[in-house]
């Protein structure tokens, strides 16, 4: 990555340097499942593309397992990574992209949603494989800064269990297994995120981040983001 992260008042650029190049800008942003990255995002204000939207549906070929046989959605071969990214870059460049609608306690796509900038200069990707988006995204020339999500593994298990027990994506016996599993995983699921090009910081410094980022919608045009889902 650069030396600076860009910042709102800084022209788009692609890949060579040149300016005028995509009309929006992608923050990413990571962490462990449940460190608070999809609460984070929402309260930015900025545009959302969720990026567990593009997880493999259940029943695919491709998914990883655990030793146990039951599927590992932690594994970024889980993910669909060139369709995220395509769709990234369709948004930063045209302001609107159609993307999947994925329901995580059926692990399957529900249907489609259409999400538009509306002008809007910047948004955030946020997901458990951001660290596979930098690189590519900046060598598309669309990345402004790539963050990851920094706090106690124990907290984030806590965190995690609640609202996985909320919103029934699995069943408990599965969701504990899963969380100490995750648990044990985190310091190097945060290193790689690190080793990726994200940089590692609290939550109240991310908050602050985001919301330099969130400026007005720039054009005629410019209005509410459409398509826009809260997760949390």
């Amino acid at each position: 990555m650069s030396s600076r992260p860009a910042t709102p008042s800084d022209p788009p650029r692609d890949s060579s340097g040149d300016t005028g190049g995509p009309r929006a800008r992608m923050i990413l942003v990571g962490g462990a499942s449940g460190s608070g990255k999809s609460r984070l995002t929402a309260a930015s204000g900025l545009p959302i593309l969720r990026l567990d939207d593009f997880y493999r549906e259940l029943g695919d070929p491709a998914l990883p397992l655990l030793p146990s046989g039951e599927v590992d959605w932690d594994h970024p071969d889980s993910w669909h990574v060139d369709a995220a990214l395509a769709a990234a870059v369709e948004l930063a460049r045209s302001g609107r992209v159609e993307v999947p609608v994925y329901d995580i306690s059926t692990s399957a796509v529900t249907g489609k949603r259409t999400l538009d900038l509306r002008g809007r200069p910047a948004f955030v990707a946020e997901g458990v494989f951001v660290g596979e988006m930098v690189r590519p995204a900046q060598e598309a020339g669309i990345l402004a800064d790539a963050l990851c999500v920094r706090r106690s593994r124990w907290l984030t298990m806590a965190f995690r269990f609640v609202r996985d027990l909320r919103e029934n994506r699995k069943s408990p016996a599965f969701l504990v297994k899963r969380g100490l599993l995750l648990a044990r995983r985190e310091p190097g699921i945060v290193r790689h995120l690190v080793e990726s090009g994200c940089r590692p910081l609290r939550v109240r410094a991310i908050r602050r981040l985001l919301g330099t980022y969130a400026g007005e919608p720039s054009g005629a045009d410019a209005g509410p983001v459409t398509g826009a889902r809260q997760a949390v």
